[in-house]
This record gives structure tokens, C-alpha cells and sequence, in this order.
């Protein structure tokens, strides 16, 4: 019999009542856009009349999540950089310089004085006056080889060292050079998205691109130069003594001291002296690496300037802690285990490698590790943007109504059932796309388009299949039951043969693939969902009011 339990009925209806909800906020988008804003502002401490009249527009117990919309529907800013990875191998051996010549100088009875040849950017070279002992001098500087902690690179160390000419030459090992270059894209990745996330954008895209390459893309910034502007601002880094950490917010930290919230732990709140030991302008590197029983860690290296007053700080407070703030937040607060010389660091934690990276990031991102050259840079503006949502709203409401019109003329009664679930369907797409928080773009109309188009592909096989039952002389409940079983398997097939597309699209594609991957996917599960639950119950229901003995499809 022609049947759907209870239980499955409130499911599915609850279903679609839910994804309504959430899409209904796009029906008044600037009004929900505005009270989101002006909470946003609020809850960070700053409030008067005019922002609480805004944030009331929309109530507090109804779904705000809204479909974004991209850098061609909104306007905006579109960059494309390049970093100059080169720039990093420099710096590094720059860095690496002292601390191998005070390794061979150690040892000056046997290898004699230690001088730096001229070299090339990406090398060190170093001469000793002694080269008949260059072996000696080999050995003690690969000794400063630490093993690189990456998945690709595991067992490799971050140094080659090699004797030319009498000469020691000092590069990166191939394995490091390309750890360094994620490193380092990684690094700027996170540096201009604090920095564009600090001024309030909304929803930016900022993504990787090939190798080294960073696309930023900004909607409604007034032009390329102020994105620029934007991702040259240095991050302020700093390490400061701790005075107590405490819950309180609203605490006093008296007379030279701050008070500065937690980065990882929400609530939590640290007094801190406001001068800092050292700061993030004195710091020269900071990789992940492993402590002495194994686990990630974090090792970091100050110039010599930093070193002096960094060792001078921790001999005087072992066993306190000391604070690393990035932009007013503290990331991390570890204790002074002992007197720490040199410059050189580690942080230890519960970390795991993956934490150990990214925290080596925030403790590198006090400034861009290399030189940005931007090889595109393009403004668009909001009228190009409302021509494009203009056009997409033409296109989508043409390929609406004309398969609601096609279904209403071929299958009559059981067309408009249709309809009625393609109309859910789409409701049901644009909640999927605010709850996810998507961002729409042109290519994504497209899908939103071509899933109008495809919605009805399940509910013709079903119809179809329902004509041939009703013609072996079967009763229209059987027949009804029959059509949506036997057509089952080949609307499972079809789309998931098209899910799998888009799916292999969002994980290649970037940008705009990604957006039109994301509504097509979205469309296929609310299409498929439509098709075999909604437009069924709405037969059912009909069928168990009407009782016919025959039906017309």
C-alpha cells in the first residue's frame, strides 16, 4: 500500500521547515546584514544608540546566517602576488653565520681563525685558516643539522655542508628549500589575513594559488590600493613578563602594567608588564621542531641584540613566566625552565605536530617573511556587481518558470506536486548556503541555475515510471508505490555520477570552480531530497484526501 510512517513524515517535514528558516534571512538581506554588523561592533565592547537600533532590525531568536556574495556580485578588490621565496634562503644563512663561526671558533687550536667568504644569497661560505683540518670543520658544522619536521622531508636535515676549493660551502638541503617555501607562503597566508580580518572585511577570499602564489580577493573595499595598504601594516609581536593571569576581565593591572586576553583560551586574561623584553623585530626565525623526549615543540632564534637582552631576562627569572602577545593577544605563556643563551629557544606544550607549525606561523607573522610583488591588481566596482545579480536573478527566474510551466503541461496534478517541491528545493539550496556561510559568485548562479534545471530530471523518471505501471492495469496506489521504487536506483546513479563531478571540481578547482562546485552539490542532495521524500508525502497526502480510482499523470 501507498504508505509513509509517521515518524517520517515529521522528519521530513521538520526538514523543510528548518531549511526555510534558514534561508528566510536573504529575503530581507540588507536589513539582516546591518543588525549582523552592528553586533559584530558591539560585542567588542563598543556601543551606542545608533548601533542598538541597528542590531535590532532583525530579531535575536531567528536564523542571521546570509549567502555572501563574492567579489562579482558585491565589488571590490582582486589581487594576486607572488612571494619571493628566494628572499627567505638569505635570511637564513644570514642567521645561521654566528652561530657557526662560534662552533668552529671553539675549536681555533685546531682549525684557526674563522672568517666569511664572499657568497652567494642562498649560501654560506666559510674559510678557516687551517684547511688542512677542513674534515674537523665538516663535522662540527653538520653537527648544527636539525632534522627536518615535515611528512615529506621526515629523516632529511635542513643543511647540506660541503668543502670546495679548501672553502666550507653552507646551503639548504632540497627537502628544506621546499619545506621553507610552504613555510613561508603559509606564513604570508596568515599574515594578510589577520591584517585584512583586523579592519573588519567581510568575508574575504584569500587563498593559495600554485606554489607561491596568494590570491586576495576583497569585496567592498573602494579599490586594490587599499587592500595593498592593508596587507603592509607590521604585526606588533612582543614578549612580556607575566604578572598573574586571571578570569576577570575588568582587573586593574596597576600602575605599568596591561591587561591582555588569551588567544586559546576564551575568558582567560593575563597581566603583563607593558614594556617587553624583546620584540617581534628582533626575532629572526621560529620553527617547529621536537623537544628532548619527542614531542613537537617550538624552537625560536632572536638576533644578537635580542639574544643579549633575552639571556640577560631569563637568567634573572627561571621557573616565571613570560608571555608571547601577537596584536594585544597572548599565544602562548610559558615558564623559564632555565638560563637561555645564545638567542635560541623552545617552547614546549601539549602540542601536536600540526600546532607546533601552526604557532611557529604566529610567532613568524610579525611581518612578511619575503617581498610581495603583486602581478595583477583590479578594482571592481558594485554597479559591475549589480548588473551581475541582475542578469543572474533574469536568468534564474526565466529557467524557473519555464519547468514550472513544462511540468504543469506534461504531467498536469502530479507537475504541479513538482513544482511545488522545486520551489522547497531552492529554499532548501539557499539555507544549505547560509548555514554553511558560502559565498555566492556568478559560476554559482550557474549551479543554482542548472540545478533548477536538473530538480526535475528525478521527478520525470518517477512520473514516467508511474505512466508504465497505471498501463498493466496495476491500481493507482501500487502504481504510485512501484514508480517511486523502480525509479530509485536511476536517480541514485545519475546524481551521484554528478556529485562525484562536482565534488572532484571543488577539490581541483579554486575560486569561482569552487563556487559553482559548492551549489551544484548543494543543489544535487536538496534536488534528490525534493524528489524522492517531499514530492511523494505531497502525493500521499493527496492520494489519502481524494481516495481516486484512477489518476492521469
Amino acid at each position: 500500500m501507498l504508505q509513509i510512517d509517521l515518524w517520517k513524515r515529521i522528519t521530513i517535514i521538520l526538514t523543510v521547515l528548518v531549511g526555510l528558516a534558514l534561508a528566510m534571512p536573504n529575503l530581507f538581506y540588507t536589513r539582516v546584514e546591518q543588525s549582523n554588523d552592528a553586533e559584530a561592533v558591539i560585542e567588542q565592547g563598543i556601543s551606542d544608540a545608533e548601533l542598538e537600533a541597528a542590531a535590532g532590525q532583525w530579531p535575536g531568536f531567528l536564523p542571521d546566517g546570509l549567502v555572501n556574495l563574492g567579489l562579482d556580485l558585491r565589488g571590490g578588490a582582486h589581487l594576486l602576488a607572488e612571494v619571493q621565496v628566494e628572499d627567505v634562503y638569505q635570511s637564513r644563512m644570514e642567521a645561521l653565520w654566528p652561530e657557526v663561526r662560534d662552533t668552529l671558533a671553539a675549536e681555533r687550536d685546531t682549525l684557526g681563525f674563522v672568517t666569511q667568504a664572499p657568497s652567494a644569497p642562498d649560501e654560506l661560505r666559510v674559510q678557516i685558516s687551517q684547511p688542512e683540518n677542513i674534515a674537523r670543520a665538516l663535522e662540527l658544522v653538520r653537527g648544527l643539522a636539525r632534522p627536518i619536521v615535515t611528512l615529506t622531508g621526515a629523516g632529511a636535515s635542513d643543511i647540506d655542508v660541503r668543502a670546495e676549493n679548501g672553502v666550507i660551502v653552507v646551503t639548504l638541503s632540497e627537502e628544506e628549500r621546499r619545506a621553507t617555501d610552504d613555510r613561508t607562503v603559509q606564513q604570508a597566508l596568515e599574515i594578510i589575513r589577520r591584517r585584512i580580518d583586523e579592519v573588519g572585511t567581510r568575508e574575504p577570499s584569500i587563498q593559495r594559488q600554485g606554489a607561491v602564489r596568494i590570491l586576495v580577493q576583497v569585496p567592498g573595499v573602494g579599490s586594490a590600493q587599499e587592500v595593498k595598504d592593508i596587507i603592509g601594516t607590521t604585526a606588533q609581536l612582543t614578549f612580556q613578563p607575566v604578572i598573574a593571569r586571571t578570569d576577570d576581565g575588568g582587573t586593574s593591572p596597576g600602575v605599568g602594567n596591561e591587561i591582555v586576553p588569551s588567544l586559546d583560551e576564551p575568558g582567560i586574561y593575563y597581566i603583563l608588564e607593558r614594556s617587553p623584553v624583546v620584540t617581534g623585530e628582533e626575532l629572526v626565525d621560529a620553527q617547529p621542531s621536537f623537544d628532548q623526549n619527542g614531542s613537537p615543540a617550538v624552537n625560536f632564534r632572536f638576533n644578537p641584540s635580542g639574544a643579549r637582552k633575552f639571556g640577560d631576562y631569563t637568567a634573572a627569572n627561571i621557573g616565571s613566566p613570560f608571555a608571547i602577545v601577537l596584536d594585544d593577544e597572548v599565544i602562548s605563556a610559558p615558564t623559564i625552565q632555565s638560563h637561555i643563551p645564545g638567542g635560541s629557544g623552545i617552547i614546549t606544550g601539549r602540542f601536536t605536530v600540526e600546532e607546533s607549525t601552526d604557532l611557529a606561523v604566529l610567532l613568524r607573522a610579525g611581518a612578511l617573511p619575503a617581498e610581495l610583488v603583486f602581478l595583477e591588481e583590479r578594482t571592481i566596482g558594485p554597479e559591475l556587481g549589480q548588473d551581475s545579480i541582475e542578469a543572474g536573478q533574469v536568468a534564474t527566474i526565466v529557467a524557473f518558470a519555464a519547468v514550472l510551466v513544462f511540468m504543469g503541461l506534461s504531467y498536469g496534478l502530479f507537475g504541479l506536486f513538482a513544482n511545488v517541491a522545486l520551489i522547497i528545493n531552492i529554499g532548501l539550496l539557499f539555507g544549505l548556503l547560509s548555514l554553511i556561510g558560502a559565498t555566492l559568485t556568478l559560476p554559482g548562479i550557474a549551479g543554482i541555475v542548472l540545478t533548477v534545471g536538473m530538480a526535475v530530471d528525478a521527478n520525470v523518471l518517477i512520473f514516467e515510471r508511474i505512466r508504465e505501471e497505471l498501463k498493466t492495469a496495476k491500481g493507482p496506489a501500487r502504481a504510485i508505490e512501484l514508480g517511486y521504487e523502480k525509479a530509485l536506483s536511476a536517480i541514485i546513479d545519475a546524481n551521484i555520477t554528478t556529485f562525484i563531478t562536482a565534488s572532484i571540481l571543488f577539490a581541483m578547482g579554486s575560486g569561482p570552480v569552487r563556487g559553482f562546485a559548492i551549489t551544484l552539490g548543494l543543489g544535487i542532495l536538496t534536488s534528490v531530497f525534493t524528489a524522492i521524500f517531499v514530492t511523494r508525502l505531497l502525493v500521499v497526502f493527496w492520494f489519502e484526501r481524494r481516495r481516486p480510482k484512477t489518476i492521469e499523470v
